[in-house]
């Protein structure tokens, strides 16, 4: 499992954003880096709640890859098609950033457009890459899991973005609140009061990130 830190200017001097890279993403991230290849020097990043979207929209301008409109699809479709004109006068590719489901284009010309470019989606983590999202989102809270954390958690954890985020959340409070090392009663705590409560990324109860 490996990780990109992004080129930019990091929270704090030891903790740089980083985006974790396994089963669900790395496809995305290398089609990222061969922008030049792109149809019409455009693709169409697509993916679920809180999967890195934004982050690896960041990443890919940040690193002068090309252009990058995050949620593309909430933009006026005239103004988008105007873009997209503009990104094959310059030659600069240009990466639209939606939703996974629910972009429907009104506008013939642009749909026609978008529909010839490179659509890439990032998909579900698998046990491999929730491991490390557990220990990355731990990482980033300062939060010692514990010994044996990843062998009870992993299996049990939801297999989505948001789900494993909001886990590691809700250990970090439980853990804060009973001023209690996070072990195998916080753990169990903590899945039972994740369950079933993914809302993706207007989620804000257990202190969730706001980047995507």
């Amino acid at each position: 499992m490996s990780q990109i830190a992004l080129p930019l200017a990091p929270r704090s001097k030891d903790d740089p954003a980083r985006i974790v890279l396994g089963s669900a993403n790395r496809h995305v991230a290398e089609a990222l880096q061969d922008a030049e290849r792109w149809p019409f020097r455009t693709a169409v990043l697509t993916g679920p709640p809180r999967s890195g979207k934004s982050l690896l929209a960041r990443w890919f301008e940040g690193a002068g890859k090309g252009e990058a409109l995050d949620d593309a699809d909430a933009l006026d479709e005239t103004e988008l098609f105007h873009r997209w004109n503009r990104a094959q006068e310059s030659g600069r590719p240009l990466l639209l950033v939606g939703r996974a489901q629910g972009w429907e284009i009104a506008l013939p010309d642009l749909r026609s457009r978008l529909g010839a470019a490179l659509h890439v989606e990032i998909g579900a983590p698998d046990d491999e890459m929730v491991a490390a999202l557990i220990e990355s989102h731990a990482a980033r809270r300062g939060l010692a899991l514990g010994e044996g954390a990843l062998t009870y958690l992993v299996p049990r954890a939801e297999r989505s973005f948001a789900g494993v985020e909001q886990l590691v959340a809700a250990i970090d409070r439980l853990s804060l609140e009973r001023k209690a090392p996070a072990t195998l009663s916080i753990w169990r705590d903590a899945l039972a009061a994740v369950q079933g409560s993914v809302q993706g990324p207007e989620q804000g109860k257990l202190g969730l990130d706001p980047a995507k």
